[in-house]
């Protein structure tokens, strides 16, 4: 029946049930460090109904973090395409000056504002998006992170909450999802 449910709505959001179908999405994606560039990028209908199928396979807040984790991974190629940040690699250095590079801040922005269009659609089912979390090890070392919070019926309401870094890897791979307080510990790959 679930299976069933799940199916009505990804037809219902490619346009094939008896609702208009929705246009397709811009979000506005960071880099060069800081923010300092923006590109607006455009999710056609079909990508996002693809996105939608698979975030529907999940039957639990965990099965749902590791789809996100990919699907992030499959949004941020799609980015690449559209945008020069098919050329940013893992950490700040290994592409210090090229054109498309993203720093911690580009990352949890960009990540934040693709999470959020995910959630306004309504694809996530067990988390909801939360402010940007930073973290500050040394005066100089400081790191930013998206996070996601499971959704809680019981008192007091408040899931645990993850970090979701897209900054670990290469451009395209799966977002890192651990939860905030092993994030905020320092947790996470060894960039260098």
């Amino acid at each position: 029946m679930r299976r069933l449910a799940q199916i009505g709505a990804v037809a219902l959001s490619v346009g094939l049930g008896a609702g208009p179908a929705r246009a397709d999405e811009r979000v506005s994606i960071c880099y060069n460090y800081g923010c300092l560039a923006q590109a607006e990028v455009v999710f056609s209908e079909a990508r996002l109904a693809e996105v939608a199928e698979r975030l529907s396979r999940a039957d639990s807040a965990v099965a749902e973090r590791a789809i996100l984790a990919q699907v992030l991974g499959q949004l941020y190629r799609w980015v690449g395409e559209q945008s020069p940040i098919g050329a940013d690699r893992p950490g700040n250095y290994l592409d210090f000056g090229v054109n498309g590079m993203m720093d911690c801040i580009d990352h949890s922005e960009s990540t934040t504002r693709l999470l959020r269009l995910l959630e306004a659609r309504g694809l996530l089912h067990f988390h909801v998006v939360e402010p940007i979390a930073r973290r500050v090890r040394w005066v100089f070392a400081q790191h930013f992170s998206a996070v996601i919070r499971e959704r809680s019926e019981a008192p007091p309401a408040v899931g645990a909450r993850f970090a979701v870094d897209t900054w670990f890897g290469e451009h395209g791979d799966p977002a890192v999802v651990l939860p905030l307080e092993d994030w905020l510990d320092g947790e996470g790959p060894n960039v260098s």
